[in-house]
């Protein structure tokens, strides 16, 4: 078992990966590594990620930093378990650069909205620090939640009815 992550080893690891990449591309981070990087968590037990476009040499860089940094990185993002959410890149946020690789935060809207249809304790916490913080707000993530309402039949593993009382709870601000 590896020890959780820190910022710090977050941003090394970052960098790492950024820096050994052998072109351009886009990592977007999600869950533990977006709320270290906002503060309002102080480690993570692993380092979510999805990429697109995929740099060239990325996963040789994974498979060496996670030894060398003694991460977890998993590759996970918000479509992996709901639909896509329309208009999710444009609303991502840069984070930084390393060599050819742009690094951002996944979609808000999307991460909320993954984490209320898990609803495990601490995903439902990082919902109302998103909100709390000003990141998304509850209309959002009902809007969100209606532009994906069609998709979920693709999705035969969440039920329909139950995340869409976790998400009213939500946005009504009681607890889902």
């Amino acid at each position: 078992m590896r020890p959780p992550v820190n910022i710090e080893r977050l941003r090394s690891t970052l960098k790492i990966l950024g820096d050994e990449a052998r072109s351009p591309g886009c990592i977007f981070l999600v869950g533990g590594a977006t709320a270290l990087l906002y503060g309002w968590r102080n480690s993570t037990m692993d380092i979510d990620l999805c990429m697109s476009p995929e740099p060239q040499g990325v996963f040789e860089a994974i498979r060496r930093v996670k030894d060398r940094q003694q991460v977890s990185i998993e590759l996970a993002s918000p479509p992996d378990f709901i639909p896509e959410v329309s208009g999710w890149r444009d609303r991502c946020v840069w984070i930084c650069r390393h060599g050819n690789v742009d690094f951002f935060h996944y979609d808000l809207v999307s991460q909320a909205l993954a984490k209320l249809e898990r609803a495990h304790i601490r995903d439902l916490a990082d919902v109302t620090e998103m909100v709390a913080a000003g990141l998304v707000s509850r209309k959002q993530i009902l809007e969100g939640f209606e532009t994906i309402r069609p998709g979920l039949l693709r999705y035969p593993g969440v039920d329909e009815d139950a995340f869409e009382r976790r998400v009213q709870a939500f946005v009504s601000g009681e607890k889902p």
